[in-house]
């Protein structure tokens, strides 16, 4: 888990601590706070910017040691470029790169003074609130089982860890309150990040299942069916993945009615692949890498992680989260290729692959969703196939959408968030893969298009006229590209954009 950030907001007129930040847009332009600084120094940061051929450029930064008459021992200077154009996702990403620039100088608390009246169509106190939620996203590590005895650096971490971080604006009461529900989002994202950092030998799916019992706090209504109540309801497409492993499958059930005056709204409804370790099963993985497969629970993270920046934030709208949580093991009880198991949507599903699994998990769990609760759209979250990575990398997950307005709201979100999803083909072709001679389908349809023939066995599962959108976040959940704002191996990815996308649309 990360070490704390205690974030503040206070006046401009306050002091700073001995290290801060500043910024400087194009062509070199102070605020009035640092335009202060710079004459109470004699010109000494003008100079050294100078010195230095610095203009301000968009997330470049230059450091000046110990500016003459002002109480500040190390000043950076983060540029900010041309304020009239910066857009909320470049201010997050802002607070990302001040605060690698503040961890580097091994401190333990420091000052941001952002001195802009107004950023784009932003006003200078919500630009803040973005620079101080990029800060927050920055600052996460998961050190959790390095230890002093074995780890110098970890002790150096503890030792100088930045633990406060101090924001200096021109109106602290309203920063701080554009401030509360981005802090929610980047706790959410935190959560979802923390949990698929954690090893699977601490994290089963039992553990995963209990985690949602957090969210209750929250106001959160959590339900946990266990192997005997998902036998009662025909769930043998996913209790065949975990009838290997001698830890029990669970389905955790999360409700957030958050609608004002509208508590029969129906939900928006998230669904998540809760892969907790994935061995293949008998059509076993190759070794190499293999421990990786401790994030294969990554679309079931971001579930969860979604639920709990929805309930932090009082989000005006009823949504549910499902994950289906399995550990896919090889043994005598494990499911073998050519088995036939029975859907709970009554459909039969010849295994051919024990190792695509999560589609399996995924068929019971929607089919579950959609009896239940009826939802206005539906949403599935999976790290489901390595073929979407061969086609998109770890840049983009892939998005899979029966429903044009769907697919339209979910790139609108991806734009503003910058987690970039990218529109797959869902086609007949690609559903006809799917057919068997022997069931109603099998679960693989080869090597060709596998991303896009996983997404049709799961509209197998999507009743009629429901809007689904399946998002493939295999190169995204865990081990992506390194940001300005994320440098964790579990990226804690799909919060932020299914915060947004609810944000957007589907708030009253």
């Amino acid at each position: 888990m990360s070490d704390r950030l205690d974030i503040s907001f206070v006046s401009l007129a306050t002091e700073s601590e001995p290290v801060a930040a500043a910024l400087a847009a194009d062509a070199l332009q102070f605020g009035p706070k640092a335009r202060e600084l710079d004459s109470k120094s004699a010109g000494a940061l003008a100079k050294a910017a100078a010195a230095a051929d610095y203009k301000g450029k968009f997330k470049s930064t230059i450091e000046i040691l110990a500016p003459a008459k002002i109480a500040i021992d190390r000043l950076i200077l983060a540029g900010v470029g041309k304020t009239e154009t910066l857009t909320p996702q470049q201010l997050i990403d802002l607070g990302g790169v001040i605060v690698a620039q503040i961890q580097a100088r091994k401190c333990s608390a420091a000052s941001v003074i952002v001195d802009l009246e107004a950023a784009g169509e932003l006003k200078g106190d919500e630009a803040a609130a973005l620079i101080a939620q990029g800060a927050m996203l920055r600052h996460y590590n998961f050190k959790k089982y390095l230890t002093k005895k074995n780890s110098d650096e970890s002790a150096s971490a503890e030792k100088d860890g930045l633990k406060k971080l101090v924001f200096h604006v021109a109106h602290p009461d309203k920063a701080k309150a554009a401030f509360v529900p981005l802090k929610a989002v980047v706790n959410g994202v935190n959560v979802a990040r923390d949990l698929v950092n954690e090893p699977a030998n601490i994290l089963g799916p039992v553990e995963l299942a209990e985690k949602t019992k957090a969210l209750e706090k929250l106001g959160v209504e959590v339900e946990i069916l266990d192997v005997k109540d998902m036998e009662k309801l025909g769930m043998g497409s996913l209790l065949c993945v975990g009838q290997g492993s001698a830890r029990p499958s669970r389905l955790a059930v999360m409700v957030w009615s958050g609608a004002k005056g509208n508590k029969k709204q129906k939900p928006v409804c998230f669904v998540g692949k809760g892969v907790v370790f994935d061995t293949g099963g008998i059509s076993i993985k190759p070794a190499a890498g293999m421990e990786d497969m401790k994030g294969d629970m990554g679309g079931s993270a971001a579930v969860i992680g979604v639920m709990h920046a929805l309930a932090e934030r009082k989000a005006n709208v009823n949504a549910v989260g499902l994950i289906g949580c399995v550990e896919n093991m090889p043994s005598g009880k494990a499911v073998r290729p050519g088995d036939i198991v029975t859907s709970m949507s009554g459909q039969t599903i010849e295994v051919i692959n024990t190792d695509a699994e999560g589609r399996l998990v995924l068929a019971d769990v929607l089919w579950y969703a959609q009896e239940k609760f009826k939802p206005k759209l539906v949403i599935d979250l999976a790290t489901l196939t390595g073929a979407i990575m061969i086609a998109l990398g770890k840049e983009y997950a892939g998005m899979f959408v029966n429903d044009d307005k769907l697919s339209d709201e979910l790139l609108s979100a991806s734009k503003a968030t910058g987690e970039k999803v990218w529109r797959m083909p869902l086609d007949k072709a690609f559903d006809k893969m799917m057919d068997s001679k022997n069931a109603d389908m099998k679960n693989t349809g080869g090597r060709w298009g596998g991303a896009a023939s996983a997404a049709a066995f799961l509209q197998r599962f999507i009743q009629k006229d429901v809007p689904w959108a399946h998002i493939d976040l295999a190169g995204t959940a865990m081990d992506g590209a390194r940001t300005d704002t994320n440098q964790s191996w579990g990226a804690g990815w799909g919060v932020r954009l299914l915060d947004r996308f609810v944000a957007e649309h589907h708030e009253k």
